[in-house]
C-alpha cells in the first residue's frame, strides 16, 4: 500500500522558514517522482515543486523559485521542502504526492496518483 506522510507545517511570521518532510512507503522510491502541492481555501490545488529521486532533477513553480528548495534522502525514502522567505500568500495546506507511472519531474496534479494527508502552513504578516 502506497503511503505518504507529511510533517513540518506550522505557524511562522513572514520572512521566516519551515522545512516540510514527506516520508514515502509502499513503492520503489527511485522509480517515481515526488511532488509538493498546496491548496489555499477557495483556490485550486497548485503544483509547487517536484523531484525525481532517481536522477535528482527538480522543478519549481515560478511563485516559489529562489525561495523553496526540494531535496530527497533516498536512504530514508524522504523528500524535503525547505521554504525560506515565506510570504502570507504561501499560506495553504501542503501535500506531497507520487507520480502515477513516470519518474520525470512534473507539477501537473493529474500526473500524480497517491497523496498524503497534508500539513498546514500558515504565514502571518
Amino acid at each position: 500500500e502506497v503511503q505518504l506522510v507529511e510533517s513540518g507545517g506550522g505557524l511562522v511570521q513572514a520572512g521566516g522558514s519551515l522545512r516540510l518532510s514527506c516520508v514515502a512507503s509502499g513503492f520503489v522510491f527511485t522509480d517515481f517522482a515526488i511532488g509538493w502541492f498546496r491548496q489555499a481555501p477557495g483556490k485550486e490545488r497548485e503544483g509547487v515543486s517536484c523531484i525525481s529521486a532517481s536522477d535528482g532533477n527538480t522543478l519549481y513553480a515560478d511563485s516559489v523559485k529562489g525561495r523553496f528548495t526540494i531535496s530527497s534522502d533516498n536512504a530514508k525514502n524522504t523528500v524535503y521542502l525547505k521554504m525560506n522567505s515565506l510570504k502570507p500568500e504561501d499560506t495553504a495546506v501542503y501535500y506531497c504526492a507520487v507520480t502515477r507511472a513516470i519518474a520525470a519531474v512534473t507539477i501537473w496534479p493529474a500526473d500524480f496518483g497517491s497523496w498524503g494527508q497534508g500539513t498546514q502552513v500558515t504565514v502571518s504578516s
